[in-house]
């Protein structure tokens, strides 16, 4: 697992490398995230990945495993993150969050250990990190962006708790034809 963060005490050389590594990930963000980005000018967004750390992952590599706290929640900027059902040795995969979605938001919020286990699927998947404590000071020094990010975040379990109720809807039928 790779991990980017900014670190304030840069070179001339380090400056413009982190402006050019700056630009790729806000079109990256800006391309892969667009329902998260809406409401956001390129300077908002730009503030906002201060606030995050980029993590790459290989292909098959755990992300947070079954009963982990979760501490922090991700924004898939690239490739896919595979959610798998954990039964002893046995996983079985229950669904998958593709670039411009969310993973590990539920545990964060709620402060409940982790029911499924986040794996990357492709060859390199890329994401932000959002931690505990970063969240915590993107709400008071940047209020509008942690709202919309609270907004996004609602939207995805949103998502997740009709698609889950047109599924278990779905199951009934058949078990009652």
């Amino acid at each position: 697992m790779a991990f980017y963060a900014y670190n304030e005490k840069l070179s001339v050389m380090g400056i413009i490398a982190m402006q050019n590594m700056n630009t790729n990930l806000l079109t990256q963000v800006k391309t892969q995230c667009q329902d998260f980005c809406a409401a956001l000018t390129d300077d908002e967004i730009v503030r906002f990945i201060r606030y995050t750390r980029v993590v790459e992952l290989q292909s098959q590599e755990i992300l947070a495993d079954v009963n982990q706290l979760g501490d922090r929640f991700y924004l898939v900027i690239v490739g896919v993150v595979r959610l798998y059902h954990v039964d002893g040795d046995k996983e079985y995969e229950v669904g998958h969050i593709n670039a411009g979605g969310l993973v590990g938001e539920m545990s964060f919020f709620d402060r409940r250990p982790r029911t499924v286990r986040l794996r990357a699927y492709e060859h390199t998947v890329q994401l932000l990190e959002i931690s505990r404590p970063l969240y915590s000071r993107l709400k008071i020094e940047e209020p509008y962006i942690a709202t919309n990010l609270l907004e996004f975040v609602i939207r995805s379990l949103d998502f997740l708790v009709r698609y889950l109720s047109d599924e278990n809807a779905q199951l009934h039928k058949k078990l009652g034809e």
